[in-house]
């Protein structure tokens, strides 16, 4: 990685933050991009101890103008882009007769469209270079479905769509586009998905995580960012240019089933 640049979306926190860090380690360049100016500068202060330069920029990965300044911002920064990391999300729980449309539609934006939208805007300098590596931070649940998550398990079921139709177009570029679709990681995200479940089904927090979240996986822990981190940045090694197109699995077996 020494001498790449990485765009990294919702890099400020969890599973973001972990793989701007693994790729700092590793040599490379990087950009943040966060709709949480506090937290994503914090995250810099922490991962500028390491080494490598690194970059924050502002943005709502819903909006093509953001995104195309996020793109813009790295290429002014750092000259090049070569890793594109569309991780940036969010949750909503509700049945689908109560769900409210906004939320959707929010959700939807953020997951599949943000994906689309960096994904559009990023390309064009890797073309250039005859080098990239398109990496969307996917879900078990882009895989297989559980209730209350209607608008979360829809996106993510289109993103890994979208990876197959990107790596089908740019192949001939060196270009290559993966997803990895982790379980339950311990994040912010799943840490407020625990609380919310808690409340809706009246029991613990650690009966949550046993009975509900684990209760498919033949390891029964949740997964760290890092196990995350490790993979991304597997793709984007040589060892790794003849994956392309792949639906990664980082499930604990439950998909084993």
């Amino acid at each position: 990685m020494n001498g790449k640049t990485a765009l990294i979306t919702g890099g400020a926190s969890g599973i973001g933050y972990a793989i701007a860090e693994a790729f700092a380690r590793a040599g490379a360049n990087f950009v943040i991009a966060d709709l949480d100016p506090a937290a994503a500068e914090a995250a810099l202060k922490k991962l500028q101890t390491i080494g490598p330069a690194g970059a924050f920029v502002a943005g709502d990965v819903s909006s093509p103008q953001d995104t195309h300044r996020m793109v813009d911002a790295t290429i002014a920064r750092f000259g090049r882009l070569d890793v594109l990391v569309n991780n940036a999300g969010l949750q909503f729980v509700s049945p689908v007769v109560e769900f409210p449309e906004e939320r959707w539609n929010q959700l939807i934006g953020v997951i599949l469209t943000g994906t689309f939208l960096c994904t559009k805007y990023a390309l064009p300098h890797m073309i250039s270079r005859k080098w990239g590596r398109v990496i969307n931070i996917a879900s078990l649940h882009g895989q297989v479905a559980s209730p209350f998550k209607a608008a979360y398990i829809s996106a993510k079921h289109g993103v890994l769509g979208f990876t197959k139709v990107v790596a089908l177009e740019v192949a001939a570029h060196n270009i290559t586009c993966n997803a990895i679709c982790p379980a339950y990681v311990r994040t912010p995200l799943v840490e407020k998905q625990i609380e919310d479940q808690a409340r809706r089904h009246g029991i613990s927090p650690d009966e949550v995580v046993s009975k509900i979240m684990l209760e498919p996986a033949a390891i029964r822990r949740l997964l760290e960012p890092e196990e995350v981190a490790a993979m991304a940045l597997y793709l984007c090694s040589d060892a790794a240019s003849g994956i392309t197109g792949a639906a990664l699995n980082i499930d604990l077996g439950w998909t084993a089933h």
